[in-house]
């Protein structure tokens, strides 16, 4: 039988002048028979912990941190799965012949997905709107992909709509500010971020 699986994608410090030293891509996955079940799960995990704002990597904190490691904890305990695409941006060469931002990105975004793709399946996509260009974007997108996946729907949302994209907002945010820490370009270290971190780590 044919299994649908859908896939929330979301971009962290994705610009390449942003002043930022790494380009983030990330998807978290999930079957489409389980997605109730999850929202219902996240959702009593933020009741039981009185929280209600958006999941986001920025509202990890001390006051916070609770909730968010009881998600991390739920996230990898079940059949959720997550990929990100880390790119250093000092090694782009923007001045080989023919370079483009936009095809980096689209060569970039096709990294992230299509190694999660198996043409025995479907795929719904959904990606976090973040700019006026982003229905080019998107039909770009589509066609690259559809050459070699089974694509259901493909369609941008925003990041309130999704608790999916969220997570993948906060895996990517952990990703990207550890890397920043490794580096030495973190300046007054968040105690709760760098909890979550290691709770990540020890995922692995």
């Amino acid at each position: 039988m044919n299994k649908t699986f859908n896939i929330y994608c979301d971009e962290s410090t994705h610009m390449v002048h942003d002043g930022h030293p790494y380009m983030l891509l990330g998807c978290t996955s999930i079957a489409y028979t389980q997605i109730r079940m999850a929202k219902d799960a996240i959702k009593d995990i933020k009741k039981k912990h009185g929280y209600s704002d958006e999941l986001k990597w920025t509202n990890v904190h001390e006051a916070t941190y609770k909730v968010y490691a009881e998600l991390i904890d739920w996230f990898f305990m079940n059949d959720m799965e997550f990929r990100a695409v880390v790119v250093d941006k000092s090694q782009i060469d923007e001045k080989r012949e023919d370079y483009t931002f936009n095809d980096f990105y689209f060569r970039m975004y096709y990294q992230l997905l299509h190694h999660k793709m198996d043409m025995d399946y479907t795929y719904n996509i959904y990606m976090d709107i973040k700019d006026t260009c982003s229905s080019d974007k998107l039909e770009r997108l589509r066609k690259i992909m559809e050459y070699n996946s089974s694509i259901g729907r493909f369609q941008f949302i925003r990041s309130h709509e999704s608790v999916f994209i969220q997570l993948a907002d906060v895996l990517m945010g952990a990703i990207n500010y550890n890397l920043r820490y490794e580096k030495g370009e973190v300046e007054g270290r968040v105690r709760a971020k760098m909890k979550l971190i290691e709770k990540i780590k020890k995922q692995q």
